[in-house]
């Protein structure tokens, strides 16, 4: 068990860039991480649960560890995910059905689809949705194309290509490119729901304090995905979810994991 402390202070616009799209206001959202447990999910879904914590929101979540022997790459039993319930008011559970799925490739799509209800909201990173990888998982033809997903709000965005191209400065190879593409999508959705990225960037230099150039390279994977959410015309709407002010107010809480 962890125990942790969250000093929650009054919100304040984030500094990471003005807004120009239009915003949306919501009570509560339920996010869903998944990807391979080498993809960085439950390190995702706690820097978004910070965040969270952070600004003011009720919370719960719910991560679906990896095992500590890992299935095969790309495998329905390798799928990892992070779930977090947030909203304005006190809440008691993680949430049931997810209202957003980061699906980091076909497996995590294929495990989690059946718990996501109609209307929801899906990014998928499309780098991953090759052939050899969706008939690992059973699919013989694309979700992506097929019709599937057509009761959905898909957004196909290749964030392992992305993540490298904002990477391409750095003298890193490829893969170790690649592996920062968990902070390219923790961006986009901090963007697109507002959360603050002060924490994030503090936590990424003290993590890899001892190795500068990596913490630079996922804090500009991290900015990229949160300017590719204000610039790009397939996320028109951000939403806003405002603190819990009333149930609880500034001070100090204890985060608790165990």
């Amino acid at each position: 068990m962890t125990v942790d402390t969250v000093d929650i202070e009054e919100a304040e616009p984030t500094s990471a860039g003005i807004r120009t799209k239009e915003v949306l206001r919501l009570d509560r959202v339920v996010i869903r991480f998944a990807g391979d447990s080498g993809d960085g999910m439950q390190l995702t879904g706690d820097r978004f649960t910070s965040e969270t914590a952070s600004f003011g929101n009720d919370l719960s979540t719910l991560p679906n560890f990896p095992a500590e022997i890992r299935a095969p790459a790309g495998t329905l039993p390798g799928v990892s995910s992070f779930q977090l319930h947030f909203a304005d008011h006190d809440i008691l559970t993680p949430g049931d059905a997810p209202n957003v799925l980061v699906a980091m490739n076909p497996a995590a799509l294929k495990a989690n689809i059946t718990d996501i209800p109609r209307g929801a909201e899906i990014i998928v990173n499309t780098d991953e949705f090759t052939k050899r990888a969706m008939q690992k998982v059973g699919y013989t033809t694309s979700p992506l194309e097929d019709g599937s997903l057509d009761a959905y709000h898909l957004h196909p965005v290749p964030l392992t290509t992305l993540t490298v191209e904002a990477l391409k400065d750095f003298s890193l190879t490829r893969k170790e490119a690649e592996r920062s593409k968990n902070m390219f999508a923790l961006g986009l959705l901090s963007w697109m729901y507002h959360r603050p990225t002060e924490g994030t960037e503090k936590f990424l230099k003290t993590k890899f304090a001892k190795k500068p150039e990596i913490a630079a390279a996922n804090i500009a994977a991290f900015r990229a995905g949160w300017n590719f959410g204000e610039t790009t015309e397939d996320f028109a709407v951000s939403y806003e979810v405002a603190p819990a002010a009333t149930a609880f107010p500034p001070g100090i809480y204890r985060n608790i994991s165990g």
